[in-house]
């Protein structure tokens, strides 16, 4: 509908993929066109001045905030973060999106600030990768399922869910405080949960966990008299699940 032209770069990642968007942009240039080159996650220090925006933003709202937490994938959204609040006041949680995660963040606020960042200097997770990018971990799923079930939040299995399991993680080791201000930003992603667009592998875990439940539902009400699974002569005539009589909790 907008006319895009679609350039098969082949599989290749990192440096070849950033090399072959460039050679298509000098042949656009060359032609006279005026092509804007969007880097892998959109992450260059411009974009990062957003989450720039957000850290103040995060601060005004929260004086006292002591940590934030978030997923790292290809790097602005800590380096704008860490670029507002300090390095001592961002995790980030790394999703297995880059080779190297400290150094790809050092060298966007290095970009921004305009003085070279030590890559030691910030807070950094690694531990939720498991085994790679797009693979769904025990953690993250039970990250995913007790945010849902607890604070009705929906997080995705490759990034938000990854960040929320490091920040249970992180309470757990002490590397969080308990009862100091704590910030999970949630960046979006797509949700893990069935019905919705999402992982593979979190779709086929929830639909596993549907069907367990379903039946056990359906052994539960079999030995209710009076429900739809019991049809015993003489008894009371069944309900459909959807008209049987429940009391909601205060």
């Amino acid at each position: 509908m907008f006319g895009t032209t679609v350039v098969w770069a082949g599989d290749i990642e990192g440096p070849a993929l950033t090399a072959a968007a460039e050679e298509v942009a000098s042949r656009l240039r060359a032609d006279g066109a005026v092509p804007a080159v969007i880097p892998f996650g959109g992450s260059s220090a411009l974009g990062a001045r957003g989450y720039a925006d957000c850290g103040r933003e995060l601060l005004a709202q929260a004086p006292d905030l002591d940590t934030v937490v978030v997923a790292l994938g290809s790097g602005g959204t800590m380096a704008g973060l860490v670029h507002a609040l300090g390095a001592e006041r961002v995790l980030g949680v790394h999703c297995g999106a880059v080779p190297d995660p400290a150094g790809t963040v050092a060298g966007l606020l290095s970009a921004l600030s305009g003085s070279p960042i030590p890559p030691d200097a910030l807070r950094l997770r690694t531990d939720q990768v498991g085994d790679g990018y797009g693979a769904l971990t025990g953690p993250v799923t039970a990250a995913l399922k007790r945010t849902a079930r607890t604070e009705g939040i929906v997080l995705d299995p490759v990034y938000t869910g990854r960040a929320m399991a490091g920040l249970f993680a992180a309470v757990e080791d002490g590397g969080i405080v308990r009862g100091r201000r704590t910030v999970l930003l949630h960046t979006g992603g797509l949700p893990g949960l069935p019905g919705l667009f999402g992982h593979a592998a979190a779709l086929e875990a929830g639909a596993a966990e549907l069907t367990s439940r379903s039946r056990t539902l359906r052994e539960g009400l079999s030995l209710r008299p009076g429900t739809c699974a019991d049809q015993r002569e003489g008894g009371p005539p069944a309900l459909p699940i959807s008209a049987a009589p429940h009391r909601i909790r205060p």
